[in-house]
């Protein structure tokens, strides 16, 4: 599904205009990023976590060359899932 078909999806169950829907999902994501850039967490009961995690700094090589590179730390968003959705998965 990607987000055309969400939107769709969500305008009919809700009875929402697709502009609308667009709009919220929009804001609803942008809030999320925003968030977790910040380093905070975004808890969805049911549904998951999205967090900030770090990786940090180590050697890596160079496919070409075979030559040793410092690959530097960097931050990354994750996403853990929550029991529920586990379950209904399984």
């Amino acid at each position: 599904m990607n987000k055309a078909e969400l939107i769709e999806k969500v305008s009919s169950e809700t009875g929402m205009t697709k502009a609308q829907t667009e709009r919220m999902l929009d804001t609803t994501l942008d809030i999320v990023k925003k968030t977790v850039k910040k380093g905070d967490e975004v808890k969805l009961v049911g549904f998951g976590t999205f967090t900030k995690a770090k990786r940090k700094a180590r050697m890596g090589r160079n496919p070409q060359t075979g030559k040793s590179i410092k690959i530097p730390a960097t931050s990354y968003p994750k996403f853990r899932p929550g029991a529920e959705f586990k379950d209904i998965v399984r």
